[in-house]
């Protein structure tokens, strides 16, 4: 029988992985439901080449430009997701969400309930939700993997293990484009020089969060949140090839590292697949790279390239909605940057002063209580980052 799949933003970078791994083994998976917001040329293509009948696209224009388009080749077009129901009567084998930004999070949080087993890629739904994306998990016995590179690789390094046993939990991070670049030339860093990831090929949001290393904040709160560890047992280690991905370090003395090449069709392959020794057309070949074994180069975070990193000493030990605050200050500010609005200095400048802000501290004692608390705080956090940041650069 063939796996029935949702995919949550399938025209970005994953939705277009994962639809790559089907099809190099078609015959084994009937895809379900493709949802995009704007893209929906692409989306619509994608239904025909894998005769998906179910599509959404929250976009209004989009989708009623869509709906015209669709019209007479027994397509299903809908407009949001309280439609869930009847597109899945019943639970699906697996399902992807990977919308980026935080319209991702209402989402993942609904089609929890209609999926055996959810993949997410969606760092908000984490940062932000987890505590009601958990509690939504367990309540409909979903199975949850972590996409992202790094938390996919803790997974599988504890596995069968207890947590008692982790000494400490090392994320490991590129160093990004500015690694060996002057600190006194930073001044200088425009958008072009911001986007031209290393390692990986990436939109320009997530290539400038990784050049801030602000993706690592926001990667080590997930992995406090998903593996219920304190703050003290995580840190980043910088790893300029990207070939590791997490390094466990255990009492007893055992050190485990997992290594893999950057592609994030690694970790999604492995969630879709459950078992790996059945060699399918999708199979990924990659031999070992002896020269990027052979020269890891593990280092410590140059804190004044980087002092990004030092907001994890402004967070709360227990879920909270200061989460969203540096979620939604980071994405307005960056948004800033990419059409020179502020500077690349500027990026850390204003998210530290947004997050010492009197207002915002009492936020570190609310735990979220619903999705759409998170969505208004998300939304009058990014109104007044540009407040502030904007009217102080004029």
């Amino acid at each position: 029988m063939r796996k029935k799949i949702v995919i949550l933003g399938s025209t970005s970078s994953i939705g277009k992985s994962l639809l790559d791994i089907i099809r190099k083994d078609k015959n084994k998976f009937k895809i379900e439901l493709l949802t995009a917001n704007t893209n929906y040329k692409d989306l619509i293509n994608q239904a025909k080449k894998f005769n998906a009948k179910n599509l959404i696209i929250t976009n209004p224009k989009c989708f009623e430009k869509a709906s015209i388009l669709c019209k007479n080749k027994q397509i299903n077009v809908f407009q949001n997701f309280e439609n869930l129901k009847k597109i899945l009567p019943k639970k699906v084998d697996y399902a992807m969400s990977a919308i980026s930004g935080i319209g991702g999070l209402l989402p993942t949080y609904k089609i929890i309930k209609h999926t055996k087993k959810i993949a997410i890629a969606n760092k908000e739904s984490i940062i932000c939700g987890w505590n009601l994306i958990n509690k939504q998990l367990k309540y409909y016995n979903t199975n949850f993997i972590p996409i992202d590179s790094e938390h996919f690789s803790i997974n599988e390094l504890i596995k069968n293990t207890n947590h008692k046993n982790i000494e400490k939990i090392y994320i490991t991070a590129s160093g990004g484009p500015f690694l060996n670049r002057k600190l006194s030339n930073f001044k200088n860093i425009n958008v072009k020089n911001a986007i031209k990831h290393p390692n990986w090929s990436m939109g320009k949001k997530i290539s400038i969060d990784s050049a801030t290393l602000i993706n690592k904040v926001y990667e080590l709160i997930e992995a406090k949140k998903i593996f219920d560890l304190e703050y003290n047992k995580i840190d980043i280690l910088i790893q300029p090839s990207s070939y590791v991905h997490s390094v466990i370090k255990f009492y007893g003395g055992i050190i485990k590292v997992l290594i893999h090449d950057t592609s994030m069709k690694i970790p999604i392959f492995n969630s879709l697949y459950e078992s790996k020794t059945n060699k399918s057309d999708a199979y990924i070949k990659n031999k070992l790279n002896l020269s990027l074994f052979n020269d890891l180069n593990f280092q410590k975070i140059p804190s004044k390239k980087f002092p990004i990193h030092r907001i994890l000493k402004l967070l709360p030990k227990s879920d909270s909605l200061f989460e969203t605050v540096l979620v939604s200050a980071n994405d307005t500010l960056v948004d800033l940057f990419l059409v020179n609005k502020i500077s690349y200095n500027n990026i850390h400048f204003f998210l530290n002063k947004i997050l010492t802000l009197k207002e915002f501290q009492k936020y570190k004692y609310k735990v979220p209580k619903n999705i759409n608390e998170i969505l208004r705080l998300n939304e009058y956090v990014r109104l007044k980052t540009i407040s502030l940041s904007v009217k102080s650069v004029r």
